[in-house]
């Protein structure tokens, strides 16, 4: 018995093409109860809620990535010019579907060279949409960690910071002021140290398990091609820490997501 609810996935990345519906029909025979399925622009936005209307355990999230501000593939680029006020207009309307259940991927990333004013008007846009909506967030923070935990605390929005690489001391701020934090792969890997202390001190009610496949798969697969499948990995990473079993992890964080995106 596994209980894998992947709190962010891009079944939408062109990497699935060749098999992203068998792919999605094996996931509840592997365990998986739950997907999110998060947009990084309008173009795959779209994408992502027929995903949602075609799985039964799939549901969306909608937003605009800070990286399609300069990826030239977006739509934000492609269709709109750059012009991401207009298109977070024409997403609009997407959130009146019941299917999409959160903001997202939205948030701040200073690895890569995104004009800084326009990312972070962008991002504080879409966190004002989420708390118009009552919609909680999947953020994105990419070495922005000084200027997030800043808007976080102005705007005390809810959600889920995905794939959580700050420290053990933030973390507990931020599980606090009501957040829950992310973890995948990355939970596996040899230089972990931080995040596992990360884990030892966060509540375990705040805590989603995640994927970002078609990135991040966790030892033993690292290298391949991610799935929702192999958070049953990360599960047992996490019961080795928490002293419990990775089923036990899997039935909580299954919850968790459950209780954030009220499903």
């Amino acid at each position: 018995m596994r209980h894998i609810f992947d709190s962010h996935a891009h079944y939408s990345s062109h990497r699935f093409d060749a098999d992203r519906d068998a792919l999605l029909a094996a996931l509840p025979a592997g365990g998986v109860c739950g997907v999110l399925e998060c947009a990084t622009h309008s173009g795959d936005a779209r994408a992502a809620l027929a995903l949602a209307h075609r799985y039964p355990f799939v549901w969306a999230a909608v937003g605009i990535h800070p990286e399609s501000l300069t990826d030239e593939t977006a739509a934000t680029v492609a269709v709109y010019g750059g012009d991401w006020r207009a298109e977070l207009a024409a997403l609009r309307p997407l959130f009146d579907d019941a299917r999409v259940v959160a903001v997202g991927e939205i948030g701040l990333d200073h690895h890569w060279p995104i004009p800084a004013g326009e990312q972070l008007a962008l991002f504080e846009a879409q966190l004002a949409l989420a708390a118009e909506l009552g919609l909680p967030c999947s953020i994105h923070d990419r070495e922005a960690h000084a200027e997030m935990y800043a808007l976080l605390r102005r705007h005390a929005p809810r959600g889920v910071l995905h794939c959580y690489s700050g420290s053990a001391e933030d973390a507990r701020w931020l599980t606090a002021q009501g957040l829950y934090l992310g973890f995948g792969g990355t939970v596996t890997y040899k230089n972990a140290r931080r995040t596992r202390e990360v884990l030892a001190v966060v509540p375990r009610e705040q805590v989603l398990l995640e994927t970002d496949c078609p990135y991040l798969a966790p030892e033993p697969v690292r290298g391949t091609r991610n799935d929702s499948r192999n958070i049953a990995h990360v599960a047992a990473v996490i019961g080795e820490v928490w002293g419990m079993p990775a089923q036990a992890v899997l039935d909580l964080t299954a919850q968790n997501a459950k209780t954030l995106f009220k499903l």
